[in-house]
């Protein structure tokens, strides 16, 4: 295979797994015009259309999705045999890509990202926020998090908090004008921020629970979200009544006066956030020093 082909197919690689010309054109410090030109240049050798594009979106065509399947394994195993070269050298390279929800970015992730720069330069963190709940193997994310509750099957997960405490808060102004639910039932009579699930695009139904009594309520209001900075700018300009974890900023909120608690004799608990990435044999270096780096475990300059 001559340089220009595996070019190509690398460049095409990219291409179908970003889903997008700008990311991949980033990810190979191409232009995103040579990036273009590159693939149609594949596509003229190989005298077929490998991808669909339009103003918003990139997919592969039938042609482009059996030469991706058959091509990405074969990417993946280099990939894997580069990072273990470069791994017995002690210095770790490459890009890994974590799917996150906004929690966890701004909790775990963000405090730490300095650190591990400095421990791993030659590491790019290619960080995706996402409160919708992605599946990490169809979007090739090398690791995922969420609430331990939610974890996709056949997955290795690590544990990064404890459990999380959920609150359902309202600002002063609110409750003021509306008064204060004291039973979860009394719910039905409020203006609630609602929270939809990606998975289906049903709303989440606020789940509540007092001496071994477990309730779910469907609730109504004048927002519905799947990012969880949304559903609290909507509780302090006195839209409603929102549902969010305790640790997410709402603490902070609580403490300050902004938000007021409700129905605290109700709250539940759910499974604290888990970093999980799929079971396979080789877990990279990479990610082993970032699993560490989160938890703060000294020194994360290991698998």
């Amino acid at each position: 295979m001559r340089g220009s082909d595996f070019a190509e197919l690398k460049a095409f690689v990219a291409v179908v797994e970003r889903q997008s010309f700008a990311r991949a054109a980033e990810h190979l410090g191409l232009s995103p015009s040579a990036l273009s030109q590159t693939i149609r240049q594949l596509e003229g050798r190989i005298g077929a259309r490998l991808l669909n594009r339009t103003t918003r979106s990139v997919a592969p065509s039938a042609s482009g999705e059996r030469l991706y399947q058959r091509i990405a394994p074969l990417f993946r195993e280099m990939a894997v045999a580069v990072a273990e070269a470069g791994e017995a050298t002690g210095r770790m390279s490459g890009t890994l890509r974590i799917n996150t929800p906004g929690i966890a970015a701004r909790t775990i992730i963000a405090p730490r990202l300095s650190s591990f720069h400095q421990a791993h330069p030659d590491v790019l963190l290619d960080i995706v926020v996402d409160d919708a709940l992605a599946d990490i193997v169809t979007g090739r994310f090398d690791a995922g998090i969420r609430v331990g509750g939610r974890l996709e099957k056949d997955m290795v997960a690590v544990r990064l908090t404890p459990d999380l405490n959920m609150v359902a808060v309202a600002s002063p102004d609110y409750l003021a004008r509306r008064g204060t639910p004291s039973t979860p039932d009394e719910l039905h009579d409020h203006a609630c921020v609602n929270w939809r699930l990606q998975m289906d695009g049903r709303h989440y139904r606020w789940e509540f629970e007092k001496r071994g009594q477990r309730l779910e309520v469907a609730v109504d209001g004048p927002v519905v979200t799947n990012h969880a900075d949304i559903g609290v700018a909507a509780a302090l300009n006195g839209l409603g009544i929102a549902y969010h974890f305790e640790r997410d900023g709402v603490a902070e909120l609580l403490a300050q006066g902004r938000l007021v608690q409700i129905l605290a004799d109700w709250s539940i608990s759910r499974p604290g956030l888990f970093l999980y990435y799929p079971n396979r044999q080789h877990r990279p270096a990479a990610l082993g020093a970032f699993i560490d780096c989160l938890l703060d475990r000294k020194p994360f300059d290991r698998a």
